[in-house]
């Protein structure tokens, strides 16, 4: 127990000794830290170029790290990014030996004491003169500087959007120095590209690399080269919210036009189908237009919704046409001979159109079949009905010149019984004549039906050809667009 004790005591005396030494040693560093930085900045002025020989070109190295994409308008044109700028460059007036302050190799101070150089971004968009971040910059023993501050940046990005929303974009960020010339700063490149490990991933657009470039520019204000890097920032949209909440709606909307020409036409809702699917396709439109900037690139959804738009406008009208057609009476010319070869004859049998109570079977194999299924003593039945009827009707006639035979016989014999006759057969003359207006109107009114019934038989035909016509094209177009997503 003693022993244990012992042991016990000894390990917290030697931690306490250690605790005293560290702060001893702490005390001792910020002692010379602070004679060091009195030291420094005694005669230091951040106002001028930190070089010993003016003609001597001071070396800036800039690398940038995307942290986020804040927001990216396309109708202004104008991307807002996230960034970390990191600078270092080395300063020939804040030196010192490390050895004469205890291995001190490096201190931590506020920018605004040393000389920064003035690098800007060129393609800025902001409308605020904003300054750079007055973050701490570290000092090392050997002059070097690396000053990291963050910055929310808005650039000006030329968007294409011709190709919405399957649409990449490039965006430049060019960073260089806004009054030293390259005599004076050179900038170089830390890496050959940004930096993103560091990326939080954006819900909209893609990464798909951030190249930097160096370029030596001479403008025409000045001869000498103004150095400066461009970090192209290459995008990519993700393009499933699009799809769910402006494309496919698109598409079924489509598919709906065609079916209009399907619909009965004494139903009276076939042109208010067309009307209603292209002021739904409008309103989808004027929320594209409101999205994109107002430039002559028209956007790859913009034109699907152009030519649909265009393609249910012509069935519309090409359905009041047709209804037209449909609601032909008595009073119209009957139908061409053209038109009832190529329409009632041919089209109607590729588009399996036939009349009221027919079905896709002929007259000929319906009446075959009525036959089988009354059984041949029915269709026996039926030819034995029909040769009675026919040889009561000759009888008829028979018996009919039989007396008029008589008739004439008797003519000499005796008059009054012959203008009975005369008186009779007058009648039956008028009666005839009555039963033949009443069968002439008859037949004109069967005429005029069967003319009307032909013209609504065509405009079917019409319906039906239409509506597969604008299925085709609705499906081409569909396949194009995605072909050219792809």
């Amino acid at each position: 127990m003693k022993r244990n004790s012992l042991s016990s005591f000894s390990v917290c005396l030697w931690l306490l000794f250690t605790a005293v030494m560290l702060s001893d040693v702490e005390s001792a560093k910020g002692k010379y830290a602070h004679m060091l930085f009195n030291e420094l900045f005694e005669d230091y002025s951040n106002a001028l170029r930190p070089v010993e020989d003016t003609d001597k070109v001071l070396n800036v190295t800039l690398q940038i790290t995307l942290s986020q994409i804040k927001d990216m308008d396309e109708r202004n044109q104008i991307l807002s990014a996230y960034l970390w700028i990191r600078q270092s460059w080395y300063d020939a007036y804040l030196k010192w030996d490390k050895d004469k302050y205890d291995g001190l190799d490096s201190i931590r101070i506020p920018s605004n004491l040393v000389w920064r150089p003035d690098i800007v971004l060129y393609n800025k968009a902001d409308d605020d003169v904003s300054e750079p971040v007055n973050t701490n910059v570290v000092l090392r023993y050997d002059g070097k500087i690396t000053w990291d501050a963050p910055a929310i940046t808005k650039s000006s990005c030329v968007v294409d959007v011709s190709y919405f929303p399957f649409d990449s974009q490039q965006c430049n960020l060019t960073f260089g120095s806004w009054t030293y010339n390259g005599n004076q700063v050179d900038i170089i490149n830390s890496l050959d590209s940004g930096d993103l490990s560091d990326f939080v991933e954006d819900v909209e657009w893609e990464i798909h690399g951030m190249p930097a470039v160096k370029n030596v520019i001479t403008y025409g204000c000045c001869s000498e080269p103004y150095p400066d890097v461009t970090f192209t920032l290459i995008l990519k949209r993700k393009s499933s919210f699009y799809i769910f909440n402006l494309l496919l709606p698109c598409i079924l909307i489509s598919f709906l036009a065609p079916l209009g020409f399907y619909l009965p036409a004494d139903s009276g809702e076939k042109v208010s189908l067309g009307v209603t699917v292209l002021l739904a396709l409008t309103v989808f439109q004027l929320m594209v237009a409101e999205i994109m900037p107002p430039s002559e690139n028209v956007p790859l959804i913009g034109k699907y919704y152009i030519a649909t738009m265009t393609m249910i406008t012509a069935s519309t009208a090409l359905t009041i046409i047709i209804m037209n057609l449909h609601h032909c009476g008595s009073e119209a010319k009957p139908v061409p001979r053209w038109a009832r070869v190529v329409i009632l004859d041919y089209m109607s049998k590729i588009f399996f159109v036939y009349d009221v109570g027919e079905n896709c079977k002929s007259p000929k194999k319906r009446k075959e079949e009525e036959c089988k299924l009354e059984g041949d003593d029915g269709c026996q039945r039926r030819h034995k009905e029909v040769r009675s009827h026919l040889s009561d009707r000759n009888d008829d006639c028979d018996l009919k010149e039989k007396l008029n035979g008589n008739l004439n016989k008797r003519y000499g014999v005796h008059g009054e019984n012959v203008r009975e006759a005369v008186n009779c057969c007058s009648c039956y003359k008028m009666l005839i004549k009555n039963i033949e207006y009443i069968a002439n109107c008859v037949r004109d009114h069967k005429a005029n039906r069967a003319k009307g019934i032909e013209w609504k038989k065509v405009a079917k035909v019409m319906d039906r050809f239409f509506m597969w016509i604008f299925f085709i094209m609705v499906f081409f177009m569909s396949v194009l667009i995605i072909g050219k997503a792809a």
